[in-house]
């Protein structure tokens, strides 16, 4: 493993996450906040930890796939390691694994909370929570491919494929750099976009800053204690529901559009599979949850936004779910697990994965059929490969031991299996609210240490889709190539 260019990359990471926080320092200076200087300090150090590291640079920037992965996985971790000092050395959060809860649920646009009384913390923490999932949201090793001239290639190649979302990354990219300034252009101006909008509406620059950011990133946190529900207003919660949707999308698809390529995204069919789950469970729900509303409009909007919130996997409330009737519940739970498209902001098992499974059911059934005919998978008119498939399949497999593993140490806190399952679904999909204690009105302030750590687990796991984690824990990993 090449263990210096690994170390470069923390570097750099490093000195990323030291400037990040200066924005947190503006934000406490402008309200008078004496925790500013925690960003101050801690942003400063970091960044200056980072720049020591990179002196000592790789002569040649040479990056396995397991490079790729190990470089990530210990990248994130280093992130949510940091991020999490300024909240708890201020004693906004008293303690670090706490904080560290908080800082692992902002980065992997969790949205999972610790807190009981998120209004209590000052204006720049709220920023920093925010941010967190603004940075995590595209990813920090894309944003840093768009800076590091070293990192083309291959290197950068196998980076982009242990922090990116889906089966696997497109590899027709000739010219990584500028497809990494793409996506970021792309990312910060639909962010641009609904600020101009959250604005219109009359939201203040601050909450419209930290909701879009919480949106972009599809994380989920808020800055008030009964999340979305705080702006009692249809437009601004519309506006949060079109963008959450938006933002679950591959963004490929905004690519297409700005080279004018609209005959291609006719043929996307992940595109045109999300869009379908998203308008047939807003009716079903809808219909299920009629009764709970003075009207049809009030039950639609309130489907509409939670469809979008859990299946973009942002985890905004306007409702306490927990009321809601069984079957709307468990549609939740099967949103929360299928997740946005690949290549978006968005957590969960992927769309396209799920069309893949569902191409490879129908497969099987018709060689059960007709045992002599040539059966293939198509994506997009293209064959995909029996190694694509495999993948998926083995995916699966990790997919579900990790929720029945961490479902099981969960348990041991002693509360109803609803909340454990729910807890263990939504961190490991990076999602937050669940059912029962860790519903839309609840929180995870209740659980064990361990229960926490498992959490911890399962949130960067999601995030970086079980690889790049577990791949750090193989000790044969770590000899030479």
């Amino acid at each position: 493993m090449n263990k210096r260019t690994i170390l470069h990359i923390l570097g750099w990471v490093l000195l990323f996450e030291g400037a990040a926080m200066q924005l947190c320092t503006f934000v406490g200076l402008w309200y008078h906040e004496d925790t500013f200087k925690y960003f101050l300090f801690i942003g400063l150090g970091t960044a200056a930890l980072g720049l020591l590291i990179m002196i000592n640079k790789p002569k040649k920037v040479a990056m396995s796939r397991r490079d790729g992965f190990a470089a990530t996985a210990l990248s994130w971790l280093v992130l949510s390691a940091v991020g999490a000092l300024p909240l708890w050395m201020s004693g906004q959060i008293p303690h670090y694994v706490d904080a560290l809860f908080e800082s692992i649920s902002g980065f992997t646009t969790t949205g999972a909370t610790i807190l009981t009384d998120i209004e209590a913390l000052d204006n720049c923490m709220l920023f920093w929570r925010a941010l967190s999932h603004f940075l995590g949201g595209m990813g920090v090793i894309v944003f840093l491919l768009a800076l590091i001239p070293k990192l083309g290639g291959n290197a950068g190649i196998n980076l982009m494929k242990a922090e990116s979302t889906g089966p696997e990354v497109d590899k027709t990219m000739p010219k990584l750099r500028n497809y990494a300034f793409v996506l970021y252009a792309i990312y910060v101006g639909l962010t641009v976009l609904e600020i101009v909008l959250l604005m219109f509406g009359g939201m203040y620059f601050f909450d419209a800053v930290t909701t879009s950011f919480s949106t972009a990133g599809t994380g989920g946190f808020a800055c008030y204690n009964n999340s979305m529900a705080y702006f009692n207003s249809y437009y601004l919660q519309g506006v949060v529901s079109v963008f959450m949707m938006l933002f679950g999308v591959n963004f490929y698809v905004y690519i297409l559009i700005l080279t004018r390529r609209f005959k291609s995204i006719l043929k996307l069919e992940e595109l045109w599979f999300y869009l379908g789950i998203v308008v047939v469970s807003t009716i079903m729900i809808a219909v299920n949850i009629s009764k709970l509303y003075p009207d049809a409009f009030d039950s639609f909007h309130h489907s509409f936004f939670y469809v979008t919130s859990i299946l973009s996997s942002t985890g905004f409330a306007i409702e306490d779910t927990n009321r809601w009737p069984a079957f709307s519940q468990a549609l939740i739970v099967v949103l929360t697990c299928i997740g946005a498209c690949a290549g978006s902001t968005g957590g969960g098992f992927k769309v396209s994965r799920v069309l893949i499974l569902l191409k490879e059911v129908r497969k099987e059934f018709r060689l059960i059929v007709h045992p002599r005919t040539v059966q293939t998978i198509k994506m997009g008119g293209k064959r995909v490969s029996h190694e694509v498939t495999r993948n998926v399949s083995v995916y699966l497999i990790i997919y579900i031991m990790f929720i029945i593993f961490s479902t099981a140490i969960v348990a041991l806190n002693g509360f109803d299996f609803t909340t454990n399952i729910t807890a263990c679904i939504t961190t490991l999909n990076n999602t937050g609210p669940g059912f029962s204690i860790v519903g839309s009105a609840g929180n995870y302030s209740g659980f064990s240490l361990l229960s926490k750590f498992v959490f911890c687990f399962n949130m960067i796991a999601g995030r970086l889709e079980l690889y790049p984690l577990l791949i750090i824990f193989v000790p044969r990993a770590w000899r030479k190539n």
